[in-house]
């Protein structure tokens, strides 16, 4: 073996046969440059095409390999302009059928020639069909040789066909070694992993690995991958999850060398802010505070994730923490996703803090003109002591005179590039800031462990006394009536009421017009009950008024859109509808279901579900008539649907693992936790090549 290819990362793609400009481009976009790109861009799933089955065996719905003489082809046309090739063995006819082609396709499928194809039968215009098939023309005297493994069906791009992807991984893998040894393989493909993690944790070898993620045995099961059973893929998910986990601790270990500003153990301001709330703190908040404390009295910068289910108090403990900061004369910045969660934080703040003399600033991207150059004028002087907004908090014009504590409230909803950008904010003076991340969508324990390894974890795991569990039930469209009714009936009672219409396909005009129209139906339907409506593109003023006349009781139905997930906060709400439910995450669920119950009263929670209802969605919206614990429901939503939509993540480069599912490798991350001991104690050598590996340029982002 050459050195050159030795060095897989060094090895430019265009050095394999058939690789031109063309397919190069296509290549990149998906990410592969270089040999070692495309060993590590492994299969999605795998299909058997070790045997040639005769057409007169096969039913409709199996996907099957089958070889026959083309004995007709033409171009049908109907509603859609179609190839039709009719194919013949000995045993029957099947047609092929494609509605994307081209000329020099309907030529290679010639009268007379020989073709194998792949494909999934359907039941057609003329009987069985093939649909757009994988086929190849058998030239004569050729014997095309059956697979001797499993073949991978790999993730691609538009006008990347899988034969061809198939071929230039084979020509990959021929690159690596018969036999895995390091003099050999040289440093892209180098074995990071020491022997004593291999036996400890009973790992495949690296090249091992590869080779048999993409050439499966025949003998393996289709459902290897789907079900998480490849050796190969369990080899690299645990390298995989060691190298993010391995870069979470590394950030973690930078950050305790940093300075930080240290904050009083307990300021006068605390004792004044407590003697003025019109409660005590429950344990589960007393408990939080207290670490969060000890965190603020250290010279480093904290970095602590406060968890806590809706209605748990976290607010309050974020308060606390920032008069620590205030008390030293520094200054506190606290980020929430949405103008209405932030606009709600600023009327609490104001409420607490101005009595005690603190200069509570406001800033979104709606701030303008005379009003935003006077708040960036007292944010830069240090006058402004916390400041509450959205992301606007770090645009280039921000800067602060001495910023001490962020909070970041709902922080998954953040993309990690905002979040970086508030941090780096902060990094304009020699001491860093402490950093509070809350959350009251409850991160799984799985999650947690991966996603927030860097992040010390606090958990209010109690509610206020006296709040009582919400009921949820579960009910069709068809009986819509009879919620008029629910409705009607709270509504005479002095009770409040919530409409939420959900997503439509991700569309916030579609989604407002929809809030509109059903806020005009049901003024209509309920002339007796006054009805009030709120959506993501009102004016902040006229959404803050609407709240405003919902609190106060002037409005009792208010019909929203899901910008009433987070934050708001009406006691007298005993009754909440959400239309389409299935179109929602649990987390998201169960943060809607929390606007309700925040009161005395028994509270209600009906989901309203489109019918036919699909098993999966039973499943889901199940889950919430079981529960109002908002950690089990979390834990269950990433059963159900996966990292990346539970945390908001799939468009913000945060946990986005090449190979390894939080899922599906939950049962990993102890062992992971254990070999990254190991690894920090005996072989820290190890460590820069395997985030190298892994993380590349996502690097600086895992620390926000």
């Amino acid at each position: 073996m050459n050195t050159v290819s030795q060095q897989l990362d060094k090895v430019p793609i265009t050095r394999l046969k058939g690789v031109g400009p063309a397919l190069e481009k296509k290549l990149n976009a998906i990410g592969i440059h270089n040999l070692q790109d495309l060993l590590f861009h492994l299969p999605l799933r795998y299909e058997d095409r070790s045997r040639v089955v005769a057409i007169g065996s096969i039913s409709a719905g199996e996907t099957v390999q089958i070889q026959g003489e083309v004995r007709s082809t033409d171009i049908q046309f109907g509603r859609r302009r179609s190839l039709r090739s009719t194919v013949r063995d000995n045993s029957g006819f099947i047609t092929l059928r494609f509605f994307h082609f081209s000329n020099a396709q309907k030529s290679s499928l010639a009268v007379g020639s020989q073709v194998r194809c792949y494909g999934e039968v359907r039941r057609g215009r003329s009987g069985l069909e093939l649909f757009h098939p994988e086929y190849r023309v058998v030239r004569d005297n050729e014997d095309i040789v059956v697979e001797d493994s499993l073949t991978a069906i790999y993730p691609t791009t538009e006008g990347l066909g899988q034969a061809r992807l198939r071929s230039i991984a084979n020509q990959a893998l021929a690159f690596l070694p018969a036999i895995a040894d390091d003099s050999i393989i040289g440093s892209a493909l180098q074995e990071l992993l020491p022997d004593e993690l291999i036996e400890k944790f009973t790992l495949h070898s690296l090249v091992d690995a590869i080779r048999l993620i993409h050439r499966p045995p025949l003998e393996a099961p289709l459902s290897w991958l789907s079900e998480g059973k490849s050796p190969g893929q369990h080899r690299l998910s645990f390298e995989e999850l060691l190298a993010h986990r391995l870069c979470m601790r590394r950030f973690k270990s930078d950050a305790q060398q940093q300075p930080a500003p240290k904050f009083g153990d307990s300021p006068a301001l605390v004792t004044d802010f407590l003697k003025a709330l019109p409660f005590t703190l429950t344990n589960g908040q007393r408990r939080a505070y207290k670490e969060i404390a000890e965190d603020l009295a250290r010279a480093c910068p904290m970095l602590r994730l406060l968890q806590g289910d809706v209605g748990s108090g976290k607010t309050v403990v974020a308060a606390l923490s920032a008069l620590h900061a205030i008390a030293e004369g520094y200054q506190v910045a606290i980020m929430a996703p949405t103008e209405l969660l932030a606009e709600q934080h600023l009327t609490n703040f104001c409420q607490w803090f101005e009595p005690l003399g603190i200069n509570v600033g406001w800033l979104s991207g709606k701030t303008k003109g005379k009003a935003r150059t006077l708040q960036l004028a007292s944010v830069a002087n240090a006058d402004c002591q916390l400041l509450v907004g959205t992301h606007a908090l770090f645009q280039d014009e921000v800067i602060y005179g001495k910023l001490g504590l962020i909070i970041i409230d709902e922080q998954h909803r953040f993309g990690v590039h905002q979040r970086l950008a508030l941090r780096e904010k902060a990094n304009q003076h020699a001491l860093n800031p402490h950093q509070l991340v809350m959350t009251a969508t409850p991160i799984p324990r799985t999650l947690a462990m991966s996603a927030y390894a860097d992040l010390d974890n606090s958990i209010i795991d109690e509610l206020p006394p006296g709040r009582i569990p919400v009921n949820t039930a579960i009910i069709s469209n068809d009986r819509r009536d009879q919620v008029m009714q629910r409705i009607e009936s709270a509504c005479k009672v002095n009770n409040q009421a919530y409409w939420v219409c959900t997503l439509i396909e991700e569309n916030e005009v579609l989604q407002c017009q929809a809030a509109e129209v059903t806020a005009e139906q049901l003024t209509t339907q309920l002339p007796d009950i006054r009805v009030g409506l709120i959506h993501g593109r009102m004016k902040p003023q006229e959404k803050v008024e609407i709240m405003q006349r919902f609190k106060q009781g002037d409005l009792q139905l208010l019909v929203a859109t899901t910008v009433i997930e987070v934050g708001v906060d009406v006691p007298n709400a005993s009754l909440m509808v959400i239309e389409n439910p299935e179109r929602l995450g649990l987390a998201q669920l169960h943060q809607l279901r929390g606007r309700v119950g925040r009161g005395s009263t028994h509270s209600h929670c009906i989901l309203l579900y489109q019918t036919p209802l699909s098993k999966a969605g039973k499943q889901r919206l199940s889950v919430m008539r079981e529960s109002n614990d908002g950690f089990y429901i979390a834990e269950k939503d990433l059963e159900l649907r996966g990292p990346g939509q539970v945390l908001g993540t799939q468009q913000t480069g945060l946990m986005s693992f090449k190979v390894a599912d939080i899922s599906r490798d939950a049962d990993l991350l102890d062992q992971v936790k254990n070999a990254s001991e190991i690894v920090l104690e005996k072989y820290p050598e190890i460590i820069d090549p395997l985030i190298q590996r892994w993380l590349a340029d996502n690097v600086h982002y895992a620390n926000v």
